[in-house]
């Protein structure tokens, strides 16, 4: 099943941001959204994760998996979201961070969770460590774990390799899509970055809308 996002209108209190925006998204892949800045791409994530700003209104629709979801509270609507900042819980261990967010359940099955999320992306070893004396790289690892560890039914990504050096975002980038492909989540990508981008038919330039 798909992310379906329909937006007629977004408005700032300076005006409308953006007009008619349709996107369709397939399990597994990854929607671009680019354009300047200040065009209302991260407030198109805002809009379907429902944590718009206080002034900012739209209209339209977001269905997930073929529910509405727009009028659902914000922690019902099974969407993660990673940011250019991991966000990390500076206070917890590696371990810590990611058992935070795991759904609640028996806590052999929420530990078990824990490991395989640190497996994937290659960061079991650092389970105990302090996150403040990790390297850019490994908080960023940690944090898209965090991210998928609370098993979304879509992926929200604000710009998530933009501090990352050109090499580290290279293989950031290969691992956040080829996660979300192994897992069939939808994924909707802010940048600025050309090279991020997925595919080119996976595209919506927002200042052409």
């Amino acid at each position: 099943m798909s992310l379906q996002i329909h937006i007629a209108t977004l408005s700032s209190p300076a005006g409308v941001l953006v007009r008619d925006l349709q996107v369709e998204i397939a399990p597994g892949a990854v929607h671009t959204l680019m354009g300047p800045s200040g065009c209302g791409k991260s407030s198109v994530l805002a809009a379907v994760c429902g944590t718009l700003e206080p002034g900012m209104q739209w209209s339209g629709t977001v269905h997930l998996h073929g529910q509405r979801m727009e009028n659902l509270p914000v922690q019902t609507r099974k969407v993660g979201i990673l940011f250019q900042d991991d966000l990390l819980f500076a206070h917890m261990t590696v371990r810590e961070n990611l058992l935070f967010a795991v759904p609640a359940g028996p806590a052999a099955t929420r530990e078990s969770a824990v490991q395989q999320a640190l497996q994937d992306v290659e960061m079991q070893e650092f389970a105990n460590a302090d996150p403040a004396r990790l390297s850019g790289g490994q908080r960023a690892r940690v944090a898209l774990a965090r991210a998928l560890v609370a098993r979304p039914q879509a992926l929200l990504l604000d710009e998530p390799f933009s501090k990352l050096d050109a090499a580290l975002r290279e293989r950031m980038r290969a691992l956040v899509f080829g996660l979300v492909r192994s897992r069939g989540i939808p994924a909707l990508l802010v940048t600025h970055d050309a090279a991020d981008v997925a595919a080119p038919d996976l595209l919506t330039r927002l200042g052409d809308l």
